[in-house]
């Protein structure tokens, strides 16, 4: 299991070997599911939670422009949410366009299976919410996937209307150390 919180000495020698040329970056791919519970059904829970709004704005706006959402979604191997779980992916989402339905999004996805149990990947950027097909960029990582730096896509895999549930397609390609 890679730890993301070594110790100042293994920390030390992890850096030192970066420094010294002899750490060479790793390419690597991940594809899972994410799963966007706004409502709550039957075997599922929510997800995702409204925590602030624009006062005399968000409820009058279009874009839904100043609502904020905390996320603590569900990664799952397959898009079926009973699915091998396979981590989390954790942060804000923010309806920060006045003119187009786009979301700021601060996420971090955490792993807990396999040999990477316990790292992280950190996104940071712009979502267009209503499209099918969304691209993000992999800004870092923690443990095993120290230094990373990729793209994330995400494509809308299923949608429900009335709870406004989805689940997203994603994929992960990215460099680490």
């Amino acid at each position: 299991m890679i730890q993301s919180h070594d110790d100042e000495e293994s920390m030390d020698k992890w850096f030192n070997n970066l420094r010294h040329g002899h750490a060479k970056p790793k390419f690597q791919e991940l594809h899972f599911y994410i799963h966007d519970i706004l409502q709550a059904v039957p075997g599922k829970n929510i997800s995702i939670v409204e925590v602030a709004k624009a006062e005399n704005i968000t409820d009058s706006s279009p874009t839904e422009f100043g609502l904020v959402y905390v996320v603590d979604n569900k990664l799952t191997a397959g898009p079926e949410y009973d699915s091998k779980q396979v981590g989390y992916v954790q942060g804000l989402s923010v309806s920060a366009s006045i003119e187009n339905s786009a979301s700021t999004v601060c996420l971090n996805m955490i792993f807990t299976q396999g040999e990477y149990n316990g790292s992280t990947l950190s996104v940071l950027g712009r979502i267009a919410r209503y499209s099918d097909n969304r691209e993000f960029p992999i800004l870092g990582g923690t443990g095993g996937y120290r230094m990373a730096q990729g793209i994330a896509t995400g494509e809308l895999y299923s949608y429900d209307n009335v709870t406004r549930n989805a689940v997203v397609e994603c994929r992960i390609r990215f460099f680490h150390y």
